[in-house]
């Protein structure tokens, strides 16, 4: 049960990124569990955001979750999306501003949450990810073409594929059967959360080539995709796998161990 725990830990961590969501949400959740007087918004805003949360980090809550589930370890996170965080800090931060008697002091007040929100996040216009629109599916034409090629055909199962940390962004915004040994969450996270086989892909300057095949047969991935320019030390084709094509600066290789598997 404690490693089940640890897990959902990792992943609520994950989830709220730098941790001032998660602390904002659960300092106006609490205000508003002791202050609203509105049974009613109390329950929805206060009580209810709480019991999810803690539902969250229960081991029986993803116990049950992955027994329904097929995919219910990559998606046990989504139970987070039913709880309005950002609601609850807003309809919080505007009940303490109003209940502040002098114009004044709500001014204040008014600016300091402004301040906080924005201090605690990142302007979405500096990401490196904001690229003018090759198509309309507003994501790199060249994501959309290596994800053409590996894609499963309809009715047949999903496919893993390691992926590069410029494009694990892009992938499941356009095809959500194309699984990842890991996601935008590894790439991005502060809690330095481990990961097998990104810490083979994109930590050392020189990928061992056979590291990286017992890292992505570890996690059954089919397809690994890396730059062509990346340095690689040894040959992924003396291990097994194939070149299944190159395009816009990548190669595509296959690994028949895990498709014929």
């Amino acid at each position: 049960m404690y490693g089940i725990f640890m897990e959902c830990w990792v992943a609520l961590k994950l989830y709220g990124g730098n941790g001032a969501i998660l602390l904002m949400f659960l300092a106006s959740a609490i205000y508003l569990v002791i202050c609203e007087k509105s049974l009613k918004k109390k329950i929805m805003l206060g009580i209810v955001p709480l019991l999810i949360l803690l539902g969250f980090l229960f081991p029986v809550t993803k116990i049950l979750y992955v027994a329904v589930f097929d995919d219910g370890s990559d998606t046990y996170y989504r139970i987070m999306w039913l709880i309005p965080m950002y609601v609850v800090i807003g309809f919080a931060a505007c009940r303490f501003i109003f209940s502040l008697k002098k114009s004044m002091y709500q001014r204040i007040a008014f600016v300091a949450a402004l301040a906080i929100i924005a201090s605690t996040g990142s302007l979405v216009y500096a990401s490196r990810h904001m690229t003018v629109a090759e198509n309309l599916y507003h994501i790199p034409q060249k994501v959309i073409d290596i994800c053409d090629v590996i894609a499963p055909e309809d009715g047949e199962p999903r496919v893993r594929a390691a992926f590069p940390s410029e494009l694990v962004h892009f992938v499941r915004q356009y095809d959500t059967d194309i699984l990842m040994p890991f996601g935008r969450d590894i790439v991005v996270t502060q809690w330095g959360y481990y990961n097998h086989v990104y810490e083979v892909m994109e930590k050392p300057e020189v990928i061992d080539a056979k590291a990286l095949a017992e890292a992505t047969r570890e996690t059954k991935c089919s397809y690994v995709i890396l730059a062509e320019d990346r340095k690689i030390d040894g040959d992924l084709l003396d291990l097994g796998f194939e070149l299944v094509t190159s395009m816009h600066g990548y190669n595509i290789y296959a690994d028949p161990e895990i498709i014929g598997g």
